[in-house]
């Protein structure tokens, strides 16, 4: 009995020094979210002291090295939205229609060599997409389409579909394969095809994770810094088509923070942009909890 005792004694430590230590990093991580959105408040709020919320939002000028200086990020905003909407019609049917295809369709043994290459694509540095997006396609449609120049909307959004596909791709496959068998079987049992299964069947029943997988992935191009700082053409207007030259919020932030004054102006209008796209980013992660959960819930009751 005193050996069981102290076996079950020993046990309860261990199970107590474990919750300790998932509680201690949880909290860190938490810990260290919270310390940099302060900063990021403390350093961006500022600059609302010299332009008010609704003129650096909706302002269309952003000029901020003119005296008087302009900051109106709403070019920037347009710009991101843009880029992240076209990438996204380019990215998701890409990235589902593989996802069914390596769960539904592919033999085990092209799903083992197709899905690590896919998965490898989103371990490629930003910064060497971007250089290809220089390197080899601007100059592929400045020739082709007769442009002044390939860095523009177009290019910025087809290198970030690109990087945005492995994400979707991965995680939509992960749903797919993770549909009850009896669900398939019970489709196929009834007469339908194979096709009709994966369309009817299969895909709604998966919906939350693919749903997921597109929202995550758009927001991940909606947050990217080098790809549209290298191939967007750094221009702060409000496009017009395809192949304008556009500067996203990620792409000012990044090249202008450098040579900001400490503490100046320019200093907190580049934080305060930090902080629309920190709420752009968030709202992105909301929908998608919202979206998972909602299908969560109703796939449940159909079952």
């Amino acid at each position: 009995m005193k050996a069981s005792q102290r076996s079950g004694q020993s046990r309860r430590r261990k199970e107590k020094s474990i919750r300790i230590l998932f509680f201690a990093v949880a909290s860190a991580s938490i810990l260290t979210l919270s310390l940099i959105i302060i900063f990021l408040f403390m350093e961006g709020v500022p600059i609302f002291e010299k332009v008010s919320l609704k003129e650096f939002i909706l302002g269309k000028y952003w000029y901020p090295t003119y005296d008087p200086p302009e900051f109106g990020i709403f070019p920037l905003i347009v710009a991101s939205l843009a880029v992240t909407a076209v990438a996204s019609l380019i990215s998701i049917p890409l990235g589902v229609m593989t996802a069914a295809y390596l769960a539904e369709i592919a033999s085990s043994r092209l799903r083992e060599i197709v899905k690590p290459i896919v998965e490898l694509l989103a371990a490629l540095p930003s910064v060497v997409i971007g250089f290809f997006g220089m390197v080899v396609v601007a100059p592929f449609l400045q020739n082709t389409f007769n442009l002044a120049t390939g860095l523009n909307l177009f290019n910025a959004a087809l290198m970030l579909a690109f990087m945005s596909v492995p994400t979707i791709c991965s995680i939509s496959e992960d749903a797919i394969f993770s549909v009850p068998k009896e669900l398939k079987e019970a489709s196929l049992a009834l007469g339908a095809t194979h096709w009709e299964t994966i369309w009817r069947v299969i895909v709604p029943a998966s919906i939350s994770g693919i749903s997921t997988a597109v929202i995550l992935g758009m927001s991940r191009a909606m947050g990217e810094t080098m790809v549209v700082l290298m191939v967007a053409g750094g221009a702060g207007m409000i496009p017009t088509s395809l192949f304008d030259p556009v500067r996203p919020l990620p792409a000012s932030i990044a090249a202008e923070m450098a040579e900001a004054p400490f503490r100046g102006d320019h200093y907190s209008a580049l934080f305060a942009t930090g902080i629309v796209l920190f709420a752009f980013t968030l709202l992105f992660n909301l929908v998608a909890d919202h979206v998972s959960n909602k299908y969560r819930q109703v796939g449940a009751a159909t079952l």
